[in-house]
C-alpha cells in the first residue's frame, strides 16, 4: 500500500459511503475471577492484543468517571471485562504489565493511566496507533479514519456515549465494544505488514518505524 494513499484525509461524505463492518467472531463477558483465568491461556498465546476500555459518560464538568469496560482481543475471540462484576486489580494488571504481551489501541496510554488509578501497576508493551500514524504523517489518526484508510471499511459510532456501567450490557453494546477492540488489532497487524512499526533491538516493545529521507517523507 502506497503511503501517499494513506496520508490522504478522507472527507466524512467518502467514509459514509464505505461498508459498515463489525465484529462477527465470538465475544466472551469476562465477569468472574475464574472466567479470567480460563481467558488467560487465549490471552497470552497470541502476543498481539487489541485494546480499548469504555468509561460510562458523564455530564458534570469536570467529573471523570473511571472505566466500565475492558476489550481485549485475539486472533480467536474478543473478551470482554466487565468491570462492575470483576473490579480491576492485579490478577488483569499482570497481563497489561507483560512487556512480551503487545497491547495496541488508539490514545492506549490515557486508557491505561485511568487503570492506574483503579490499581497501581506499570503498563508495558503499548502501542498507540495514533502516534505511530502521526509518524508517518498519516492524516488518519483515530480508530474509525484509521480503519477507513487502511481497510476502506466505515465502523459504527452509535453506542460509545452509552451506559457502560450497566451489569447486563446490551447486545448492540457488545458488538459495539468487540469491534473497537478487533479493529484496532488488525489496524496494527497491517500497519506491522507494511513496515510502519518495527521491534526495537532487544526489547518486546514495538515502536513507530520513523520515515527515512529516501522515502519523501
Amino acid at each position: 500500500m502506497d503511503l501517499t494513499l494513506l496520508r490522504r484525509r478522507l472527507s466524512g461524505d467518502e467514509i459514509n459511503a464505505m461498508p459498515l463492518r463489525h465484529y462477527e467472531g465470538p465475544v466472551h463477558l469476562i465477569r468472574v475471577l475464574e472466567e479470567w483465568k480460563q481467558a488467560l491461556p487465549d490471552l497470552r498465546a497470541d502476543g498481539v492484543l487489541g485494546f480499548d476500555t469504555e468509561t460510562r459518560p458523564t455530564f458534570r464538568k469536570g467529573r471523570v468517571n473511571a472505566p466500565s469496560l475492558i476489550q481485549l482481543a485475539t486472533e480467536r475471540a474478543v473478551y470482554l471485562i466487565q468491570l462492575s462484576w470483576l473490579p480491576f486489580g492485579p490478577y488483569l494488571a499482570e497481563l497489561l504489565a507483560d512487556p512480551a504481551i503487545i497491547k495496541a489501541g488508539v490514545g492506549i496510554r490515557d486508557d491505561m493511566r485511568e487503570l492506574t488509578k483503579l490499581h497501581a501497576f506499570e503498563p508495558a508493551g503499548l502501542v498507540d496507533l495514533g502516534n505511530v500514524a502521526r509518524a508517518h504523517k498519516l492524516s488518519s489518526q483515530g480508530l474509525r479514519t484509521l480503519a477507513a484508510n487502511f481497510f476502506g471499511w466505515r465502523i459504527s459510532k452509535g453506542s460509545q456515549c452509552s451506559n457502560w456501567s450497566l451489569m447486563q450490557l446490551s447486545q448492540r453494546q457488545i458488538a459495539y465494544a468487540a469491534t473497537d477492540a478487533w479493529i484496532g488489532r488488525l489496524i496494527f497487524l497491517r500497519m506491522r505488514e507494511l513496515g510502519l512499526v518495527v521491534r526495537a533491538a532487544g526489547s518486546p516493545v514495538v515502536l513507530p518505524a520513523m520515515p527515512t529521507p529516501e522515502s519523501g517523507a
